[in-house]
């Protein structure tokens, strides 16, 4: 059990000793020894990134010190999110923190990465939320801020297509630390005299879930086996240089994804996931309070050459630290019997851990950096919106597969401010993968570790910004809509409302972003059913789904679903009525299938962001822009729910609520 790793200084096999490794029992010389220390995906709560980080970052410099000449610190990407940490390294104090030096967005995230000596990283969905213009000044070197001091890997992204990251391509295969800034779909990294090749492989999905802008997403159709091809090529390279150990950083969104990659890839040892958060460990590994292992750790299978190969994953936001200590032999195969779990495991970032592992001490790099950006952020804690009695849920795992809280809420401040643009606006649609982190917390009682204990509370006060317990500040509502989208009206007929609808419930298993939350409606649907296909490069609908079950529209706007509203009946069931339905959503999804406006300009979509069309705005909030979902949160809020005496009481299922009515899933099956 990880309860004290001073004792564990010493590693077997550190180059050169022998094991016992094989299923055979027979003895497998070891001939080399890594420590391989991973991240991804701290692209939740700016919280929870701040409060974490500082104690990984003590645990790397520990683990490295341990074992200096032997370890290797990558990462499978998604290094920042846009929202208010995002932003906060573009104010004008950072001209005097070092690492920084010249404000820019996300620069604080990247100049802690370089302070903890990250070596390479896969390219995530999120690197590029904020296009490829915005990512090439990240990464890129600005006077006297140095940008990403590691390249940024994808086998399957075309950089130099697109002017923006043109510049920044760099051949593959060259040593990581000669390519700093640069763009690659392979690097090299020497550890203790071998040559370990790095290469990335990114979702090619990318294009339809982030901004890719002139980047090429290969392959086109999504298909993993072209995937692999494009992926094969490129390790195939490495080993026709003489290398023979090959670490994948593969950020596929779905671990599903990088377990098919490893039995068909050849040659690569170990992949290192991204995108999922999914929490590998092992029954001794210490938790933090309400996580659950989703796996073991490492997952090893076999290639497809029959080989061994690890993929190893951590949940993100510097929660753990993932560490795998393995041992290869002489043709650069790992061992697999040398994986020790009081060795190999995530690693909690608590004061414990970091107590009781030999050497690791404060980065002072780091926490300069975290205490600029609290400072920064400090001002928007204080900047207080509206007030909740109630645990606000933004979990992942339950905005993207049912109902919650925040979710409606989120959906009726669209819906509330749609209808002061226009009154006949009566529905509101999104994705649960908007949705970036809970308002409030969780935790346990004192002394317990049940998990049926687990509270859950509304937002902490902040003293220090003059914040209450239950207000709702700016930087709530900056950190769980990170993505400030625009809105937009759209006309939709019933017919293509239930495409809609199938299209939103076609991904729950997969706990899928594109999962819809709504208001002004409800929905009953089977998740037995078929699930609704459509084509990876258009979008468009290639397998009908018939998940939906009813569909009921509020056209009477008594904010309840019953017998006086309107009926929609599922086409298959009996017929469609031939209604239309002005709908207000984010206006990246009504331009594009399977919503009827599709492309930026056409005369079906009213944009409340653009040229002042929003005139009606309150204007009781001012900061965020008119006609975004983070300015319709809060102005609903400042109307509905602005202090403790008209607070926001709804409780979530998950905090001892009512059950969901707004989306009943019908079948036993559900998440």
């Amino acid at each position: 059990m990880k309860r004290n790793l001073i004792a564990l200084s010493v590693l077997v096999a550190l180059s050169g000793c022998g094991t016992d490794s094989s299923s055979d029992n027979t003895q497998t010389e070891s001939d080399f020894s890594l420590q391989l220390l991973h991240v991804a995906d701290m692209d939740g709560s700016n919280a929870a990134v701040l409060a974490n980080v500082s104690n990984f970052s003590a645990l790397v410099t520990g683990f490295t010190s341990q074992h200096p000449s032997n370890t290797l610190f990558l990462s499978s990407g998604d290094n920042y999110i846009p929202g208010s940490r995002y932003e906060a390294t573009n104010d004008d104090s950072m001209v005097d923190v070092d690492g920084i030096k010249v404000p820019g967005v996300a620069r604080g995230d990247i100049a802690m990465l370089n302070a903890m000596g990250l070596q390479a990283s896969a390219v995530g969905n999120h690197d590029l939320d904020g296009g490829s213009a915005e990512f090439a000044t990240i990464i890129a070197q600005d006077g006297q801020y140095l940008g990403a001091q590691f390249p940024y890997l994808s086998a399957n992204l075309g950089f130099d297509e697109d002017t923006n990251t043109a510049g920044l391509v760099v051949e593959d295969a060259h040593i990581a630390s000669d390519i700093p800034n640069g763009l690659a779909a392979t690097t090299i990294i020497e550890v203790n005299g071998e040559q370990i090749g790095i290469v990335g492989i990114t979702t090619p999905t990318n294009d339809n879930i982030t901004t890719t802008d002139d980047i090429g997403v290969y392959p086109a159709n999504d298909s993993i086996d072209e995937l692999v091809e494009i992926v094969q090529t490129k390790v195939d390279a490495l080993v026709s240089q003489g290398i023979n150990k090959v670490i994948a950083l593969a950020h596929m969104q779905s671990i599903t994804f990088e377990k098919e990659l490893a039995s068909k890839l050849r040659h690569v040892d170990i992949i290192v996931a991204g995108g999922s958060n999914t929490l590998l460990a092992n029954v001794d590994d210490r938790l933090w309070a309400g996580d659950t292992i989703q796996g073991e750790y490492p997952i090893l299978l076999k290639d497809a050459d029959d080989n061994n190969i690890a993929i190893v994953n951590v949940d993100g936001d510097y929660k753990y630290l993932g560490r795998l200590v393995v041992d290869f032999d002489e043709n650069g195969l790992i061992i697999t019997d040398s994986i020790n779990a009081d060795e190999s495991g995530p690693f909690i970032t608590d004061d414990e851990m970091v107590n009781n592992t030999e050497g690791a001490v404060a980065n002072n790099d780091v926490a300069t950096i975290v205490s600029a950006i609290e400072d920064v952020i400090l001002d928007s804690e204080g900047n207080i919106q509206g007030h909740t009695d109630v645990y606000l849920n933004g979990t992942r795992g339950y905005v993207r597969t049912e109902e919650t809280n925040l979710g409606n809420l989120t959906a009726d401040a669209n819906l509330w401010y749609g209808q002061l643009h226009d009154s006949n606006v009566v529905i509101s649609l999104k994705n649960g993968g908007g949705i970036r982190a809970d308002i409030g917390y969780a935790a346990f009682p004192a002394g317990s570790t049940n998990p049926d204990d687990l509270s859950y509370y509304p937002p902490a006060a902040y003293p220090a910004a003059n914040k209450l317990e239950g207000d709702i500040s700016q930087y709530d509502i900056q950190s769980a809509l990170a993505f400030n989208n625009s809105l937009a009206i759209v006309d939709i007929t019933s017919e293509q409302l239930v495409e809609i609808l199938e299209d939103g419930v076609a991904g729950v298993e997969n706990i899928a972003g594109g999962f819809i939350h709504m208001g002004g409606m409800c929905i009953t649907y089977d998740g037995t059913k078929t699930a609704r296909q459509s084509d990876p490069e258009t979008g468009l609908q290639t397998v009908a789904g018939d998940r939906i079950r009813s569909v009921t529209v509020d056209t009477n706007q008594d904010g309840n679903c019953d017998n006086s509203d309107e009926q929609v009946v599922v086409a298959g069931v009996n017929q469609l009525p031939g209604n239309s339905y002005k709908a207000i959503t984010l206006s990246y999804l009504s331009a594009s299938a399977p919503w009827p406006c599709v492309g930026e300009s056409c005369s079906n979509q009213i944009r409340l962001e653009e040229n002042a069309v929003m005139t009606t705005d309150p204007q009781l909030s001012d900061f965020a822009p008119t006609g975004t979902e983070q300015d319709a949160l809060a102005e609903y809020l400042q109307a509905k729910y602005t202090n403790s005496d008209s607070a926001y009481d709804t409780k979530d299922s998950i905090d001892d609520g009512a059950a969901d009515a707004r989306i009943i899933r019908l079948d036993s099956s559900a998440i």
